[in-house]
């Protein structure tokens, strides 16, 4: 199959090396040329522009940042929506608004296109393994022209409806969660060299309990790095947190613990902390309390 792939960031490039590896003709384009040279190098195609990653492609994969950008990789100048032959299907995996999901649909239908709002969870290692959470949403044809491509890249894909938006918004309930889980994950770490514990000990103690998490095993030793590598920024989920708070806004339903976090990744950003590793929204807590949690570097 013929794949064009635009977002070759952190995620965007394990899974279309993925791909390749799968046997697949992957076209990708990213803004930074070691990205594309990259894809290059593990038997892929480097595109110069979205247009051409989408030429004579049957499925497009969008792994951009936000709403913003898939619009202009798709109707942009250079944009992939004109390149692409009738009946192929965009997979638009960023995190954006439903109603976004849904005006894009609308548009790419008319252009005889289909289209699956098919955000994705799990992260670095996600993407890397192939073992990506996808929430898909769209047509019964959108669907099933592309999910012989996400079962490489996800170990578990959801169906969560026919109608476009239904995966963005079960991916906006998703980062409340994810969101709510490294806040309070550096709340508790804050507490614990407050009370003068060895940060690295009280990890260890919470994850063989039942306070464990997902993100507290993942992001809790990243938050005691001195200089952990950064998979997802602390700007990423003042995005992401805006847009579940917009839905609660839009849907009226109340979001105290998703308002809470999203002050707390806002305020780490606003200290200078935004391009950071997500897990240093513990930076704005130590501000707070006017503490310094021990960092290592050998972890």
């Amino acid at each position: 199959m013929r794949i064009g792939f635009v977002g070759l960031g952190a995620m965007g490039l394990p899974m279309a090396r993925n791909l390749v590896a799968a046997g697949h003709d992957v076209a990708g384009c990213d803004i930074r040329p070691e990205a594309q040279a990259a894809l290059a190098a593990a038997g892929g195609r480097a595109a110069a522009a979205p247009a051409d990653a989408a030429r004579d492609a049957d499925v497009l994969i969008l792994m951009v940042v936000n709403a913003d950008q898939a619009d202009s990789v798709l109707f942009g100048e250079g944009g992939a929506a004109g390149a692409l032959p009738s009946g192929a299907v965009v997979v638009a995996s960023c995190t954006q608004p439903a109603d976004r999901a849904r005006a894009l649909a609308a548009r790419l239908e008319a252009l005889g296109l289909l289209f699956l709002d098919a955000p994705v969870s799990g992260g670095v290692v996600g993407a890397e393994q192939g073992t990506l959470s996808i929430m898909a949403a769209g047509s019964d044809a959108a669907f099933d022209k592309a999910r012989p491509v996400l079962e490489i890249l996800g170990k578990a894909v959801w169906r969560m409806g026919s109608e476009p938006g239904l995966g963005s918004m079960m991916k906006t309930v998703n980062q409340l969660m994810c969101g709510a889980h490294i806040a309070v994950a550096a709340e508790a770490m804050s507490l614990a060299a407050r009370a003068g514990l060895d940060p690295r000990l009280a990890q260890e103690v919470l994850m063989a309990g039942a306070a464990a998490s997902w993100m507290l095993g993942n992001r809790g030793p990243r938050m005691l790095q001195s200089d952990p590598p950064v998979t997802s920024a602390v700007d990423i989920f003042v995005k992401d947190l805006g847009i579940v708070l917009e839905a609660g806004h839009m849907l009226r339903t109340a979001l105290p613990m998703a308002a809470a976090a999203h002050q707390m990744f806002l305020g780490a950003s606003g200290l200078g902390h935004g391009a950071e590793d997500d897990s240093q929204v513990l930076k704005a807590y130590e501000a707070l309390s006017g503490i310094s949690v021990p960092r290592f570097s050998d972890d």
